[in-house]
């Protein structure tokens, strides 16, 4: 008689939409299509590292499909870099330890760029793993999208829809500040759905002077508001540059005196670049003399109930997961290919991100409607 396979499942980085319906196309593929037993492990790789866990069974994935966020928790603890009493500990071997002694045949780890790195981590040390694309930026690589992108894109467009009529009742500029850090795929995608005028990215690096040009030129065509959708990581062309620069510091530091000194130049770039969005709001309000205001979408973002595209995408990558275990294969990814998936090598995603190309789709059509992208 063949041993019933024992699968744990984990979730890490940032909470996201889909999270829920992931690990149950999963869990019921597993559960009653393969035979398998499913334990989860709470708050990400700290659950597996202090043996925190809970059985899933059919009882405990009934009903949570259409539930935001993730029934098992989430952080964003490294296996080799985890807060422990204090102090910064690896904590590698104790996950290890705790794989083997919960019996796993396989360790199934949902989360974005982050949660790929580790996983990749465990792999190479011999642990069984296979991950799922999580993220509401949808910056993950060698996947054509993944879960919670979508639910968050049409919260981020309704949220611009509504900032419409207050702008246009006012007269003022409404800054709204989307989330994407590195990515500019949400602020772009809901800044198109939502007829922004000014859409902000962090891959193309804006001159602030042509931003109000394109809000001053519409105030002579008798149109007296804008409406701004900027990525959080959008930056001025001066900054892309300072931080380019300081980038290049890093990369070319050989000793721990070096490398200290481009890590506090980073730190304090990054930490100038706090409240950008609300400067750009006062820069534009002096160079157009129109009022401005701001509006930051932040952690909205993450919540509430999945969307149907995300509940479909999280249970097709779900059950493609639990087939693959089936069938003894892992190291991998499960992608989003078409209307299919792909198990993609962990090695080809892992430290990898997913940006906007300069000639994507999106991004022209949002230069034919006449959109301000900033350059």
């Amino acid at each position: 008689m063949a041993k019933t396979k024992r699968i744990g499942i984990l979730t890490s980085g940032g909470d996201s939409p889909g999270l829920n319906a992931a690990i149950r196309g999963v869990g019921k593929a597993a559960l009653g299509f393969h035979g398998m037993e499913l334990v989860g492990f709470r708050d990400g790789f700290r659950g597996l590292a202090e043996d925190r866990r809970m059985r899933l069974e059919k009882d405990t994935l009934a009903g949570i499909l259409t539930v935001g966020g993730t029934i098992l928790g989430t952080s964003r603890d490294k296996p080799y870099r985890m807060v422990v009493d204090g102090r910064k500990r690896d904590m590698t071997d104790a996950i290890i330890r705790n794989y083997r002694k919960n019996k796993l045949d396989a360790l199934v780890c949902m989360g974005g760029g982050g949660t790929q790195k580790n996983a990749l981590w465990l792999a190479e040390r011999g642990l069984r793993v296979l991950t799922l694309p999580k993220t509401i930026d949808n910056d993950v690589a060698m996947t054509d999208a993944a879960f919670g992108f979508d639910t968050a894109l049409g919260i981020a467009t309704e949220a611009i829809d509504r900032l419409h009529s207050t702008a246009h009742s006012h007269h003022r500029i409404v800054v709204a500040e989307v989330m994407g850090h590195q990515a500019g795929w949400l602020a772009l995608g809901a800044g198109i759905a939502a007829g922004a005028d000014v859409i902000l990215i962090p891959e193309i690096p804006y001159d602030v002077g042509k931003i109000a040009q394109a809000i001053r030129r519409r105030s002579r065509h008798e149109t007296n508001f804008s409406i701004v959708a900027v990525a959080e990581g959008a930056m001025s062309i001066e900054d892309a540059r300072a931080f380019h620069a300081a980038e290049q510091k890093r990369d070319r530091a050989r000793s721990k005196v070096e490398k200290r000194a481009a890590r506090l130049e980073l730190d304090a770039l990054e930490a100038k670049h706090n409240g950008n969005t609300l400067r750009l709001a006062k820069q534009l309000e002096v160079l157009t003399r129109l009022e401005s205001r701001v509006t930051i979408l932040g952690y909205v973002q993450r919540g509430g109930t999945p969307s149907a595209a995300d509940r479909l995408l999280a249970t097709r990558l779900g059950t493609a997961c639990a087939d693959l275990i089936q069938e003894g294969v892992f190291g991998l990814m499960v992608a989003a290919r078409g209307n299919g998936t792909e198990a993609v090598p962990l090695e080809k995603v892992a430290g990898k991100r997913k940006t906007v190309p300069l000639d994507h789709d999106w991004i022209q059509s949002a230069r034919r409607v006449g959109t301000c992208l900033g350059d």
